[in-house]
């Protein structure tokens, strides 16, 4: 069972930053000193025992008819025409609770694949109570990023902190560690919006050191040289194994604009270079090769699980060794922590692997769907870009960094229960591809990022069918040509042992028909 990990806005903000607030409503005339310190001082119950035993009664709804379904009213709103190909109205919510959605047809869904990735708390968490307390005090959410306000101030350091295993406590430690000048370690954060934006101002940094952002920075350490990226590739070799976002630059780098992507390589402006997963010859002899004559590599980008490409796994062994070869020629690695930042105990799932990239993107678990809010991470030898360089006007939302804050408490006090569910998913997944060896070539991933490989694309088609009539979520990527036949999985971190049981007995029930 999770432990009940119980918060104030005064207990996680501070006693002196909170006074203030209260000051200024009384300023403001909202309502008395007392008053505004009796909402900062309400304690609140992040997920206690009763929140977890009322989504374990919940199981037994799953799929069924709880209330009657909403009346047709035609609204189909403005979609392009994708987006309409792809929706499913039933299923949009009329609410939702823990790792359960109510959808517009009046049946309970089990949200197996945390909405899209970013509900990593579930819905109505209650530990977000405290962003309606932070409203209630006039908190204000727009700031502008010479205003960034105490809480946004606070979260960086709680992220850089998490960056590099200090306690929240040893602010000595971290001081220090925030003031180094060192290579590799991580102490400057841009606060952006989404995953795309912090990925992009990555690579903007990688090509820094080739092209002149603006004409009063200095001279690129690489200029004249063409820039190279390395990213995953897939199955054939492609590039289309990758996943960075929906920017341009990234999306050259998968394989969309491919023409254009053509033409930039052919003027020489950059290149794209794949990279076999967990193969460790393969990367150092790219390496070489492109380290020589007109190329010099730009950056190594990974995410550590893919889960964009059949979840497939990048081993700690390879991974460690692939980045002291980049460490050794001046190649900076970027690590895309989107997808698996939140969903492990020690918060990035790089701490677990034991590297040290020198960029790191975060986002969508870490405020847990309550706002559109990315960071990077980097250090002070790629603190690069003057102030423009990757600016977001609404980056610095107060609110979002307190659902960062939450968020970031909550994993790290329950993350030995986190830890021992996950792995008990994980177990069961590898137990399935053992049980049924002609339906499931593996399982792939880590805790709750994982996926299951079938045979082929007819068989993952569905099955995946099969949990949508029984109102469990899961992704199929069956869209790419080069990819496994994958179904993905991506529960709440606030999944107990009985809603991971409960998914792993539907999944057996429905291989065994």
């Amino acid at each position: 069972m999770f432990k009940n990990v119980k918060y104030s806005l005064t207990s996680l903000l501070g006693n002196s930053y909170m006074k203030s607030v209260a000051r200024a409503n009384e300023f403001f005339g909202k309502m008395s000193y007392d008053e505004a310190m009796a909402i900062a001082n309400e304690e609140i119950s992040f997920y206690d025992e009763a929140a977890q035993a009322k989504n374990d009664a919940l199981l037994e709804k799953v799929g069924t008819q709880v209330i009657e379904p909403m009346t047709p009213d035609n609204n189909d709103g403005a979609p392009t025409d994708s987006f309409r190909k792809a929706e499913n109205k039933d299923a949009s919510p009329l609410g939702g609770y823990g790792c359960f959605r109510l959808g517009e047809d009046g049946k309970l869904y089990l949200i197996g694949k945390s909405e899209h990735y970013h509900a990593s708390l579930g819905h109505a968490f209650a530990g977000y109570k405290l962003i309606d307390n932070a409203r209630k005090l006039g908190v204000l959410n727009a700031t502008h990023n010479n205003t960034r306000g105490y809480i946004t101030r606070l979260h960086e350091r709680r992220i850089v902190a998490a960056a590099n295993g200090i306690a929240d406590s040893d602010d000595a430690k971290l001081d220090a560690v925030i003031a180094s000048k060192e290579k590799g370690v991580l102490n400057r954060i841009i606060n952006l919006e989404t995953g795309s934006l912090a990925v992009e101002a990555g690579v903007k940094m990688m090509l820094s050191r080739f092209y002149q952002l603006s004409p009063e920075l200095p001279t690129p350490k690489y200029a004249g040289k063409t820039p190279v990226f390395f990213i995953m590739a897939d199955v054939a070799d492609g590039i289309t194994g990758n996943y960075h976002g929906t920017t341009v630059l990234t999306q050259t780098f998968r394989g969309l604009w491919e023409d254009f992507r053509e033409k930039a390589e052919a003027g020489e402006l950059w290149k794209v270079v794949s990279v076999r997963p967990n193969d460790v010859a393969d990367f150092k002899a790219k390496l070489e090769k492109y380290n020589s004559g007109k190329y010099k590599t730009a950056g190594f980008m990974h995410e550590i699980i893919m889960m964009n490409y059949g979840a497939t796994k990048l081993e700690p062994e390879y991974l460690r060794a692939v980045y002291d070869l980049c460490h050794a020629c001046d190649t900076p690695t970027l690590c895309d922590e989107i997808q698996t930042g939140m969903w492990y105990d020690t918060i990035f799932l790089f701490r677990k692997y034991g590297l040290n990239p020198d960029f790191a993107v975060i986002g969508k678990g870490f405020p847990g769907g309550e706002y559109p809010a990315s960071r990077i991470i980097t250090t002070a030898e790629y603190d690069t870009l003057n102030q423009f360089g990757a600016l977001v006007t609404n980056g610095q939302e107060e609110l979002a960094s307190l659902a960062y804050l939450i968020t970031l408490r909550y994993v790290q006090e329950a993350g030995d229960e986190l830890d021992r569910v996950s792995n008990i998913f994980e177990n069961g997944f590898v137990k399935l591809c053992e049980k049924y060896p002609n339906k499931l070539a593996k399982a792939s991933g880590k805790g709750y990022n994982i996926a299951l490989h079938f045979h082929s694309v007819e068989a993952a088609a569905e099955f995946t069918h099969e949990l949508h009539v029984a109102c469990i979520d899961a992704s199929a990527q069956l869209y790419k040509a080069n990819c496994v036949p994958g179904v993905l999985f991506k529960p709440p971190v606030i999944t107990t042992e009985a809603t991971a049981s409960y998914i792993l007995k539907k999944l057996d029930e429905i291989l065994a028909r």
